[in-house]
């Protein structure tokens, strides 16, 4: 696992943020921005942005919100943006840009690709399908036509019909899409994929791909 670091970035505009960060041993692929789950940059997150840079990403997750106060739409692309910037500055060309999320998370990284074009984007587990998980999140299904960067949804049913037939719903609303969407749904997998490790090895391995093909 690559060493993760927290440093505060400002931009030129006077906009600040906290940054936990982990470069890759050798040659950098490219960069990517890890939204966390709700409350602040976890453990969970932290592993997250190692695993990515032993992979070869520049990887950084700003931190959002608190556990006091939620993660918002406004705060996710404003965190995004400056986070893009701090990607630019360490030599990030544009197209190889990407976001991550991961729960919370990756509802954020929807928003984020249906609000910004991106050379690619991964939620995994991200709730809110069909109405909101957060204030000032949209429901995913009003915004996946609206994607402008290629995504990927990967998804654990729970074994619930309900949970299964949301997922279908994002697969449908997303296919409306004008980029690469793809949607992967495991059934029976918890959304965390934290009691099946077959399905969290196949959801890391797809993730991956996801990358490789679109940040080239």
């Amino acid at each position: 696992m690559r060493q993760t670091l927290t440093q505060d970035y400002e931009r030129a505009d006077g906009r600040a943020l906290r940054l936990t960060f982990a470069e890759p041993e050798s040659a950098q692929r490219g960069g990517l921005v890890v939204l966390h789950e709700a409350g602040s940059v976890t453990d969970t997150a932290r592993v997250l942005v190692s695993s990515l840079a032993a992979e070869g990403w520049l990887a950084v997750a700003p931190h959002i919100g608190s556990a006091r106060a939620p993660m918002a739409g406004a705060d996710v692309l404003a965190a995004t943006d400056t986070t893009l910037a701090w990607l630019v500055d360490h030599d990030v060309r544009a197209d190889l840009l990407g976001v991550v999320g991961f729960d919370l998370g990756g509802t954020a990284a929807l928003v984020v690709a249906a609000r910004r074009m991106l050379g690619a984007a991964v939620s995994v587990g991200g709730h809110g399908i069909s109405s909101p998980a957060s204030q000032g999140l949209p429901a995913l299904v009003d915004i996946a036509a609206d994607l402008s960067s290629p995504w990927l949804g990967v998804y654990g049913d729970d074994g619930d019909d309900f949970l299964e037939a949301e997922v279908e719903r994002l697969r449908e609303a997303a296919a409306k899409a004008e980029v690469a969407t793809n949607v992967v749904r495991y059934p029976g997998a918890r959304h965390r994929f934290d009691a099946d490790p077959t399905a969290a090895e196949d959801a890391w391995q797809r993730t991956l791909a996801w990358f490789d093909a679109h940040l080239r």
